[in-house]
């Protein structure tokens, strides 16, 4: 081997920069781990909320040491900016897929126009939306050229208004005004992108992850370690749309005979729904005697009058028109809203807004306001005057936000402070159409542009207000269209089973190397753990996340280096066979097993690309690893094993015979004819492929939400449950399609639903857990609460350990993208081979093999899904798993074809007589490559923890099909096809 000494240079020097990289990740969990035993010694389990408190002196302690010095060379602040990433379902979290709307973008860059064609263009481009891939401003392009008319882009009353002035003029065309009017999006999605970035920054996790993808519009945001969900959600999603507005006063003689009137109105209105009702339910005699009993005044005044029946008066000297239950408040909005309703507010009101207030936590009651409004119902102030935002006390030192207000806005908050003290009514500050508050003015028009908003906040909660006010608010709504929560606790229960299945694997590999090959074995053995080290190291040089996925990717790269070894070793060996002397055997075992080793790798490098490129989450984690074990592996097996042998080998006396007293002469003059079982092996997998599309077609699979949308939740009891009382309970709030099953331990089980999972918010989130907190709340210990069962909650081991919502949109795309993720590996990895082997047949070998094997992988996960005791969903794990299972058959198969290639290339087909004679001669590097990733996949799937199970089982499954497949399918396969071709060569 040339320029040794540049590659051990170049080793030890790979070696260093990855062990300093990681220094990082061990000096911050070795200060971690003081602060969690500094904050055990000094509260008790026995004080209450202990749990809390020992996380805020952890926090405290840490805090305190962050800018010391360690180790001479960095510090805990440093150190935890530089660790290794871990993905939330290591760390806890969260995960969120943002969608910013380009319809709220485009309405505003047309200055909220009442152009019908514009609109109707808007509500197209909507409904085509549901079933289109292309973007949003690209359908709306396209519906507006199919119904414009003469009408252009460039109208005065569309996009050549005003504000875009210095853009587009009357004259341009609609080809002219679309890039500016894309550029002008991507401009506002950027600037969206800004604003959640800052907001991100003030929330104070650490190592945050914000990226774009692509034109979508959409904004994938990771919380690794966020713990306070709920407040994590509300500030990503808030728009932080802040005004401030007039009130009506409570004596506003025209509000109050507005109520009277929709009161009435509301009675003609329900009046007949109620009617209908009672025919089609008729009442017994005994259900009238006890609605009658059970019924209080109250009801029957809320029955008689569906509005002034739900209202209560306003507290004296509040600047609320009325109050309300916070359960009737959606009812309630609701009529307000209503066309019939509007209609029947006075001249002299009749833009009026109607708001209800922030209901603090726990609160039963919530005021309502009327809000000076307009025709075109904007504020009068924005919260764009906003200059600055900070969290504060007020005069009674409870948490307040100040603001500061730039020369415009000081100037117009003179002005609405004064009318409001001529007038006597109030300011309504509103964010986000909740009003946070609504004080009066008692001293005149206040000048300077300052002012406060005051309530029932708490300190985290003032602190996301001014944050998000700092940021300024998004250019459009964001939704939420996708998200994971992750519990700490689950995430640490994932790390043990994690290192668990890396260690026992790790073992197993060790030993069975020496074992197989004695000496040789443990050099091999040393650069495997090399290439481990180099792994992590390169992972955490790149700021790369390690997940769950990630640690099978990287012991699945450990049975997979195992191969590159055993290639070169079996080469090895032969060329002692043939009494090569020792130097010579080992170069030219090295030199022949090369081309083997490249093709086997690119062809798996190529599937984990494509499953970078189309996955996402954890799914990019798994491909990550395994792309960057692909290279470290071939590097370490190639040049490190090879420097090592050589320089033992090197001095004299020292002997290598890479094998021990028991594995000499296995596999040795084997003569079994493949080829002439090739009808039986046809017959056996063309049963297998059918029963597989029978299953497919009748059973089906079972899809997760991943594909068809709705929510998860994984759940942990203390005692076990039965999945089908607890799917009862909730199908009875939910409607059917709510189903609950057992995952992993019999108290641990995996809900989902699709209730209301169009809808999107967290408060519908928040909801939804409530609903089904009250119906399985019998189920947890007595005293067990709310805050205990909703993720992130105060009981660790407890409730909602797992969290995942898909909109019906995102659904869509993750299916789409997977289904092309498979197309696109298949036709990459056809036109490699046909590339490297110069024949189609070769390649249609490879292409069936591997139909072959997904076929029965799905068949079997369609015939067992339900019978199974694990999770068996088709989810994006299983894609991810479904694509590794197509590089394995490939790498196998190059292989094989790589010697039927080399053997015939010197000695010609010889009617099939030198196929067998190559697969024979493959048959240790098969079986030995085989067994091992088989055994690393067990060791997974029974200590990798329940998450991963479906996904190692899917793998399982893959490597036994995938090796019996790359011997008696595709090489089969490859010799039918190449048959008339080799007669006519021959002369047959």
């Amino acid at each position: 081997m040339q320029n040794k000494g540049l590659i051990r240079l170049f080793a030890i020097l790979f070696g260093l920069v990855s062990i300093y990289q990681l220094s990082y990740t061990f000096i911050t969990n070795k200060l971690e781990g003081d602060a969690e035993a500094y904050a055990v010694s000094q509260i008790s389990e026995a004080e209450e909320d202990y749990v809390a408190k020992r996380e805020a002196l952890e926090a405290s302690y840490l805090d305190s040491i962050s800018d010391n010095t360690v180790l001479g060379y960095t510090s805990y602040g440093e150190a935890k900016t530089k660790e290794l990433n871990k993905g939330l379902d290591l760390k806890g979290g969260i995960n969120v897929t943002l969608q910013i709307s380009v319809k709220d973008i485009l309405k505003g860059l047309a200055n909220n126009t009442k152009n019908p064609v514009f609109n109707k263009a808007l509500a197209d481009a909507d409904q085509a939306s549901t079933s289109s891939d292309d973007t949003y401003l690209e359908l709306f392009f396209d519906a507006f050229d199919n119904i414009k008319g003469d009408t252009k882009l460039a109208s005065p009353d569309i996009f050549a208004n005003k504000g875009l002035s210095d853009d587009i003029n009357f004259q341009m065309s609609d080809e002219e005004v679309k890039p500016i009017i894309r550029r002008k999006i991507d401009e506002s999605i950027v600037s969206a992108f800004e604003v959640l970035r800052e907001r991100i920054d003030g929330f104070g996790v650490t190592q945050p992850n914000i990226q774009r993808e692509g034109n979508s519009g959409r904004i994938v945001v990771e919380l690794p370690g966020a713990k306070d969900i709920a407040r994590a959600q509300e500030l990503l999603s808030s728009t932080a749309q802040l005004e401030f507005w007039e009130t009506y006063p409570q004596s506003n003689q025209s509000l109050g005979n507005f109520f009277v009137n929709a009161n009435e109105r509301l009675k003609e209105i329900l009046e007949p729904k109620a009617s209908e009702e009672e025919a089609a339910k008729p009442e017994s005699e005994i259900d009238s005697l006890l609605s009658d009993v059970a019924q209080d005044s109250l009801d029957m005044t809320a029955e008689a009058n569906p509005l002034l029946g739900k209202l209560l008066p306003a507290n004296p000297g509040s600047h609320a028109i009325a109050r309300a239950m916070v359960s009737d408040t959606a009812e309630l909005g609701s009529y307000l809203r209503m066309p019939a309703i509007k209609r029947l507010l006075p001249n002299d009101i009749q833009f009026t807004k109607f708001l209800w207030e922030r209901p603090s936590q726990d609160a039963e009651v919530v005021d309502l306001y009327a809000l000076k409004s307009n025709r075109e119902g904007t504020p009068r102030i924005s919260g764009d005057v906003v200059s600055d935002a900070q969290d504060t006390f007020d005069q009674f030192n409870k948490p307040a936000v100040s603001m500061t207000m730039n020369t415009r806005g000081a100037k117009e908050w003179e002005e609405l402070t004064g009318d409001a003290y001529n007038n006597q009514t109030g300011i309504a500050i509103v964010l986000d159409n909740k009003v946070y508050t609504a004080p009066g003015v008692s001293s005149g028009p206040i000048s300077g542009g300052r002012s406060e908003i005051t309530g029932t906040f708490t300190v985290n909660e003032t602190k996301d207000i001014a944050n998000v006010l700092r940021a300024g608010k998004l250019p459009a709504s964001a939704e939420i269209i996708d998200s994971f929560v992750v519990g700490p606790s689950l995430g640490q229960e994932a790390i043990n089973s994690g290192l668990m299945s890396f260690v026992i694997a790790m073992m197993f590999v060790l030993v069975w190397m020496i074992f197989y090959y004695g000496r040789a074995g443990v050099f091999a053995d040393i650069a495997l753990l090399f290439n481990i080290l180099l792994i992590f190291g390169v992972l955490t040089s790149l700021g790369a996340v390690l997940t769950l996925p990630g640690i099978a990717g990287i012991v699945l790269t450990i049975g997979m280096s195992v191969d590159a070894n055993v290639l070169i070793f079996e080469r090895v060996k032969e060329e002692l066979d043939r009494g090569k002397g020792k130097a010579q055997a080992i170069a030219d075992g090295f030199g022949n097993a090369l081309s083997s080793i490249l093709d086997a790798n690119i062809t798996t490098g190529l599937t984990a690309i494509i499953l970078f490129i189309f996955g996402s989450g954890p799914i990019k984690g798994f491909a990550t690893t395994l792309m960057i074990g692909i290279v470290t592996s071939l590097f370490t097996a190639i040049f490190v094993t090879r420097l090592m042998i050589e320089a033992y080998t090197s001095k004299k006396g020292r002997r290598l015979d890479f094998c021990t007293g028991i594995t000499k002469n296995l596999f040795k003059n084997l003569s079994i004819d493949f080829l002439s079982k090739r009808k039986i092996s046809y017959i056996i997998s063309g049963i297998l492929i059918v029963v597989s599309i029978v299953s497919l077609m009748t059973l089906k699979l079972q899809q997760g939400v991943d594909f068809v949308g709705g929510r998860s939740y994984q759940i942990r009891f203390e005692d076990p449950v039965n999945p089908s009382e607890i799917a009862g309970d909730l199908n009875a709030v939910f409607g059917s399609g709510t189903n609950a099953k057992t995952f992993g331990a019999a108290n641990q089980i995996i809900i989902t639903t699709n209730y209301r999972f169009e809808e999107n918010g967290p408060e519908v989130d928040t909801e939804i857990l409530n609903e089904m907190f009250t119906q399985i709340q019998k189920y947890f210990p007595d005293g067990t609460t709310y805050d205990d069962f909703k993720p992130g909650g105060t009981a660790e081991d407890l409730g909602v350990l797992k969290y995942r919502k898909v909109g019906p949109t995102i659904a869509d795309d993750i299916k789409k993208g997977a289904i092309l993720a498979i197309i696109a590996s298949l036709a990459v990895v056809f036109l490699y081979i046909l590339l490297r082997f110069r024949k189609w047949q070769f390649s249609l070998g490879a292409v069936v093999a591997v139909f072959h094997d997904v076929m029965v992988v799905l068949g079997i996960f369609s015939l067992t899904g339900s019978i199974m005791p694990f999770n068996m969903e088709i989810d994006q794990a299983f894609i991810a798993a479904i694509l590794t299972v197509i590089g394995y058959s490939l790498n196998d198969t190059v292989v094989v074809f790589d010697r039927i290639r080399e053997i015939t290339g010197l000695k010609g087909f010889n009617n099939g007589e030198n196929i067998n004679s190559a697969l024979n001669s493959t048959l240790s590097r098969t079986l030995n490559t085989s067994l091992t990733t088989l055994i690393v996949l067990l060791a997974i799937f029974i200590f990798g923890g329940e998450s991963l199970r479906g996904f190692m089982f899917a793998m399982i499954v893959g490597v036994v099909v995938g090796t019996y497949s790359s011997v008696f399918i595709a090489t089969p396969i490859m010799f039918d096809s190449l048959k008339k071709k080799i007669a006519a060569a021959t002369g047959a």
